[in-house]
């Protein structure tokens, strides 16, 4: 499949990319994808949510009344998880939310998301992006040109850029990344996909 390359002010250049089909037309695994997916999410959480059981409760162990004769429940030390103030009963513990998943399993799971978003022609590939110095306003007008303004944008940088990335920073919806960082989750988490013709071939020597 042959797509358009673009200038940075969203006009055809002339020139054309082939995107490979082993990567950007397979038969997609929806299976792979929500693998690869609940991984990034899981390896997100810090896992250390930590509450007090009864033995780390700061208080006295005496007995606080008779075992009989009070008329109501036996009760041992202030430390009992049924008082207020007591130890949490089964309370979170700090743990390793990290999954694990094959690399052929992650390489289906990226390959599949990429040829969803080739599907829906939310694929857009660009010359080299470069800005002289870090303005907001110069990827708002990057936005403009190529009418993605208010939508979900990942732009694939052929490796790092720091004045592109700067740029973009305080834009909630679009994310900046290189041909190597990008996710599964990212990509389909995004709207539209943005990459740079020069991590195209980096992408798919990846991939395939």
């Amino acid at each position: 499949m042959k797509v358009s390359v673009l200038n940075i002010k969203g006009k055809e250049t002339g020139r054309q990319v082939e995107l490979s089909k082993k990567v950007f037309e397979i038969n997609p695994s929806d299976h792979a994808v929500y693998l690869d997916v609940k991984q990034y999410l899981a390896n997100q959480r810090q896992g250390n949510a930590k509450t007090k059981e009864r033995a780390e409760i700061k208080g006295s162990t005496r007995k606080i009344k008779k075992q009989k004769g009070t008329g109501t429940a036996r009760a041992g030390s202030i430390k009992n998880p049924l008082f207020r103030g007591g130890g949490t009963i089964f309370g979170p513990r700090p743990r390793d939310y990290e999954l694990k998943v094959n690399k052929s399993v992650k390489k289906l799971a990226r390959k599949s998301a990429l040829t969803d978003k080739c599907k829906t022609k939310s694929i857009s590939v660009v010359e080299n992006i470069d800005f002289k110095t870090p303005k907001t306003k110069s990827f708002n007008d990057l936005l403009k040109a190529f009418g993605l303004e208010g939508k979900k944008t990942l732009f694939v940088m052929d490796g790092v850029n720091k004045n592109v990335y700067l740029s973009a920073r305080n834009l909630n919806k679009s994310e900046v990344v290189t041909d190597s960082e990008i996710s599964t989750y990212k990509i389909i988490n995004a709207q539209h996909l943005v990459i740079e013709e020069n991590a195209v071939e980096k992408i798919q020597s990846n991939l395939i």
